[in-house]
Order: structure tokens, then C-alpha cells, then sequence
């Protein structure tokens, strides 16, 4: 794995649900010696309840006001690494956010990969219909483009192993800041 401490900056994951975002920011922000954040959680924590319940009482509106503001004040800070819920890039608020704060990373997982990492997880809202797949399929039709347009590098995150997928993003990392020196 390539030196890391020249890596500069704050690093922000987006991406569908189960693509890896939380996982794997946890493992780079461990290897880079960051705080690391996610705004599902972080919004879970300020208020105290789930995501489920912030959508049965206030609706997606509602838990997209307070995306955006969490979102807001995580990017502000310096040197993170970020994973942000799904829809995320949905706001062009956010999608300014990210790409003027920091490294956006786009961890792009097909719909069928991402269902197999989902289907036992009763945490995401989204997904509590009767064909989650074709959720799925849904979201990625409407994300991906917004997804591909916000980021500033895009990895394939359909391997098995998140670490795998982690080291090839440090070195990619690590080629974008050299390049930019």
C-alpha cells in the first residue's frame, strides 16, 4: 500500500445504499489517522431515533432538511472521511457541498450486488416494499448520472471484500494527489 500521509484533504463517499460507505470509510479513515463521520448516523444521534422513524414522522422532506444541514456542517470541518447516505446527492445544495469541500468518491455497485448486501438490513426505509430489487433498480436509474456527475473519482465497489476495494482506492488517492503537486 502506497505512504499516506501526503494524502490531503477531506474525503466524502457516495454511493447506494449497501455500496460500502460506512465500512470502508471507517477502514480509510483508520489508515489515514481521520475522524470519520457518517450523516445517516450522525443524524440518528442528534435526534435520537432511527431513520425509519425520522421518515414515518416527518417524511423523506423531513429527513432531507436534515440531511442537508448535517451535511453542511460535516464538510465545513477539515481533514474527514464522510459516508453519506443514498439519496444525498439528490439536493444540489449537498452536491456543492461535496465537491468544494473535499474528494468525492463514487462507490458504484450494480443493483443485484447491492440487494444481496441489503436484504437483512431493516434499516432502510427505502427498501420495505415488496420487490427491493426493483427498488433498487429504480434508485440506480435515477442516481447513478447524479451520482457520476457529483464525484471526482468513481471505483467499482462489487468485490466481496471491502479492503480490497479500500487499498485500490488509497492508491488511486494517493496517484491524484501526486499528479496534483
Amino acid at each position: 500500500m502506497p505512504a499516506m500521509e501526503n494524502i490531503a484533504g477531506n474525503l466524502f463517499l457516495i454511493g447506494l445504499m449497501g455500496a460500502g460507505k460506512t465500512t470502508m470509510g471507517k477502514h480509510i479513515a483508520q489508515v489515514l489517522g481521520r475522524s470519520f463521520y457518517d450523516s445517516d448516523q450522525e443524524i440518528c444521534r442528534r435526534t435520537g431515533v432511527s431513520i425509519p422513524t425520522i421518515f414515518e414522522l416527518e417524511g423523506e422532506q423531513g429527513f432531507r432538511d436534515r440531511e442537508t444541514a448535517v451535511i453542511d456542517e460535516l464538510t465545513a470541518m477539515n481533514n474527514i472521511v464522510l459516508a453519506t447516505g443514498g439519496g444525498a446527492v439528490l439536493r444540489k445544495d449537498n452536491q456543492h457541498y461535496l465537491r468544494t469541500r473535499g474528494t468525492v468518491v463514487y462507490l458504484h455497485a450494480t443493483p443485484e450486488v447491492l440487494l444481496e448486501r441489503t436484504r437483512y438490513d431493516n434499516n432502510r426505509p427505502l427498501l420495505r416494499v415488496e420487490n427491493p430489487l426493483a427498488k433498487l433498480q429504480e434508485l440506480y436509474g435515477i442516481r447513478d448520472k447524479i451520482y457520476r456527475e457529483t464525484a471526482h473519482i468513481i471505483i467499482e465497489a462489487n468485490r466481496p471484500s471491502c479492503y480490497k476495494t479500500a487499498e485500490h482506492l488509497l492508491t488511486l488517492l494517493k496517484q491524484r494527489q501526486n499528479k496534483n503537486l
